[in-house]
């Protein structure tokens, strides 16, 4: 009788709403089947309270915390109103991040016993089930449909179902017993001979579309294309075989074979060959999630990224050859060139994956793909590439934290699925990342080239004034108050009518977007600030065209942001403009021969602004013009009393920042029109707002 598959993630388009309904039923049910079955290979209670590793919690809570998940997402959809069980979902809902190989986490629980929780799933799975019986349900399931949060929440019990498995097979072997539904391959023999596969030139297009009929989670969605040169490809993922000459010529203590942050990790956790294998006298086992076996050395080795990166610098240094892990686009370009496809719905797929084959891996030269083996399926493969947001990257709404923590260039991407990934996990468009020192089922394929492992971006500004700046220029606007330094570049575009527009000085651009703006007019603009931090946000954009940040939203909750240039409608003049830094009150000398200088919200924040006024029109040409906006909120922490320009008690009258500037500047120019009020916000968490007005003059130089 042939095995029953595991069923696929399903379609979310069609025409007939009762069988969708069904089908999604039919999906959620074997999920939270087989997850519960992982954990029938628990060998009696007290293997729920023991962690399999300090940096993560018991497996009392993974058993909870899926369902918590369940609750948690489904309130915010709205489908449910109140909560099903406050104590466990207080305690099952956050996890243990393991950011860090060497921070433990010390903390107590009071658990629930294994029967509380089993009790709890099973109440929340009959609330889903009603809900998936009574929610109205029209077709596409788009990202916006509650149908999606659903989707959402099967899919998330499917990472956990490897997760988890993975943590079982990391828990003391007396915790675990051999179970029917897990078992692994038995099928060994010698190693294959492993050699390089010359792969040609090609484009990769990345990214799924909104309208993609099938779920996706955040960081699969948006644009990227890339043209991947030519490169080699081992025929086979490392095997336990090709791995164990690393481990005998003493790979794991040669200390230039592993990258800094790999040698930390080696040095803390004493590691002297891979975690899965146990030496035993002069023989090696494996262990699998539920029992150890001899050595299979035909399967393919499983290690971390450390391992598998200092494995191909031993290569490197022996053969003399580029070698290192493939980057995400390079696998790409193995999973066209192998003639690859999704998985068939309908009969086992052609790879070791989705459950459709065994509990384990296998050899290394199982299932052919084109002239490779394994590019989907039998272990995840590490890849060079730390994940980071394609172009048009959103975040959704009920889950704005699945992705985002991780674009931080410390977690690394992991391409084509396990013999556990199924649904989302087992697709093309897939995109899961771990910190380096991580275990999961993975392995990894090495190539040989001579082009450079391209790293994006993938920062978020989070230093608090910075991420203010990044809003109150290019995010959103408030209260209808228009965009400050918009408005201010506006406003010096007007009054420059039919002068000459060559060149122009943004001082004191900040994060540019005034910079940006102007380019809009002037045939180059230079953007100068005292701050490398300020400026570092508009040379990203003019490099990347792109900037990406946290803002504060309340307490500890942050909103993350993403502004392009594109978006802006400023992608076309980015050529136009260039950063420096510099102090406003002394210019290099090459700063000179503009047609408009502006000078936004800046001289009441200098140390001699007078120094600036009395010397600026050496940087302006004849006719040109200086516009100057400050608020005049003068502060001695930045500009000393007896600095000030204005704002003071003159001869017993009042003596303005307007009076001081008429003052210093009428000898070299005139005003030429009435002071204008400027307003702007900046936004410092979603209820506290700064609303400021500057007074903006504007001035031309007449000799």
């Amino acid at each position: 009788m042939p095995k029953l598959l595991f069923p696929r993630t399903p379609v979310l388009s069609g025409d007939n709403v009762a069988a969708k309904r069904e089908e999604i039923r039919e999906y959620f049910h074997a999920t939270l089947d087989r997850y519960e079955q992982l954990f029938e290979t628990l060998q009696g209670d007290e293997a729920y309270f023991k962690k399999p590793i300090p940096l993560r919690h018991p497996l009392v809570f993974y058993l909870g915390h899926t369902s918590t998940f369940f609750t948690n997402k489904l309130l915010l959809a709205g489908l449910i109103t109140e909560r099903i069980n406050p104590r466990m979902e207080s305690m099952f809902a956050v996890g243990v991040d393991e950011m860090g190989w060497d921070d433990l986490d010390t903390t107590h629980y009071d658990w629930p016993s294994v029967e509380e929780v089993r009790a709890y799933r099973n109440t929340v799975r009959n609330v889903v089930d009603q809900l998936i019986r009574d929610t109205p349900l029209s077709l596409p399931i788009g990202w916006d449909n509650p149908w999606w949060t659903i989707m959402m929440c099967i899919e998330h019990e499917l990472i956990h179902l490897e997760t988890s498995s993975v943590l079982i097979r990391q828990h003391a072997i007396e915790h675990v017993k051999p179970h029917p539904a897990w078992e692994p391959c038995r099928k060994s023999g010698p190693a294959p001979q492993n050699r390089l596969i010359n792969v040609t030139s090609g484009t990769v297009r990345l990214g799924k579309d909104k309208a993609d009929p099938t779920y996706g989670w955040d960081n699969e969605y948006g644009s990227h294309v890339a043209e991947v040169a030519a490169f080699k490809a081992g025929k086979y993922l490392v095997s336990n075989q090709e791995f164990l000459a690393f481990v005998q010529a003493n790979g794991y203590g040669t200390e230039s074979f592993w990258e800094e942050e790999g040698r930390a990790w080696r040095c803390h956790t004493r590691a002297e060959y891979p975690l899965f294998w146990i030496r035993q006298g002069a023989e090696w086992r494996l262990r699998l999630m539920t029992e150890e076996i001899p050595m299979p050395w035909d399967w393919p080795a499983e290690v971390n990224y450390h391992e598998a990166k200092a494995f191909c610098n031993w290569k490197a240094a022996a053969s003399g050859q580029p070698y290192r892990l493939p980057t995400e686009d390079e696998w790409y370009r193995l999973y066209d060139m192998a003639g690859v496809s999704e998985l068939p719905p309908a009969e086992p797929a052609p790879a070791n994956i989705h459950l459709d084959h065994f509990a384990s891996a296998h050899p290394v030269n199982e299932f052919p793909q084109g002239d490779f083996y394994d590019i989907v399926g039998n272990v995840w493969q590490w890849t060079e590439t730390p994940i980071y947001p394609f172009e048009g990257f959103d975040i959704h709404p009920h889950y704005d934290d699945f992705t985002t923590p991780t674009f931080d260039g410390r977690h690394n991407l992991m391409k084509g699925g396990s013999w556990i990934s199924c649904g989302d996990e087992s697709r093309k468009s897939a995109r899961y990342a771990f910190r380096r020192h991580f275990f999961q089922h993975a392995g990894f394929r090495y190539v040989v080239s001579d082009a450079p492992a391209v790293r994006h971006d993938s920062h978020y500004e989070t230093d608090k004034l910075l991420s203010e700046y990044a809003e109150f220029h290019y995010g959103d606007t408030y209260f209808g108050v228009p965009n400050f330094s918009k408005a201010l570049a506006k406003l010096a575009i007007a009054a420059m009518g039919n002068k000459p527009s060559r060149k122009a000085l943004d001082l004191g651009c900040a994060s540019g977007r005034s910079t940006f703006e102007l380019a809009r007019h002037f045939d180059e603009v230079t953007g100068i600030d005292f701050s490398a931090r300020f400026i570092g946000q508009g040379v990203q954009l003019a490099a990347q065209g792109m900037l990406r940040y946290t803002l504060a939203d309340e307490g500890d909750l942050v909103l993350y942001r993403e502004r392009t240039l594109t978006g802006l409608g400023l992608d076309d003049v980015k050529h136009k403009v260039m950063f420096y830094q510099g102090d406003a009150c002394n210019l290099k000398p090459i700063f000179t021969g503009y047609d408009l200088i502006l000078a936004a919200n800046l001289i009441d924040r200098l140390y001699d602004p007078a120094k600036l006024l009395t010397t600026i029109h050496t940087r302006l040409n004849p006719g040109g013009l200086l516009l100057i906006a400050s608020p005049y909120t003068w502060l001695e922490e930045h500009t000393k009393r007896d600095a000030w320009i204005g704002g003071f008690k003159r001869d017993g009258e009042s003596f303005t920042t307007l009076d001081g500037l008429k003052k210093i500047l009428g000898s070299h120019f005139k005003l030429i029109q009435d002071p204008q009020d400027v307003p702007f916000v900046i936004r410092e968490t979603r209820r506290k707002f700064q609303h400021t007005v500057s007074q903006a003059t504007i001035w031309e130089r007449i000799d």
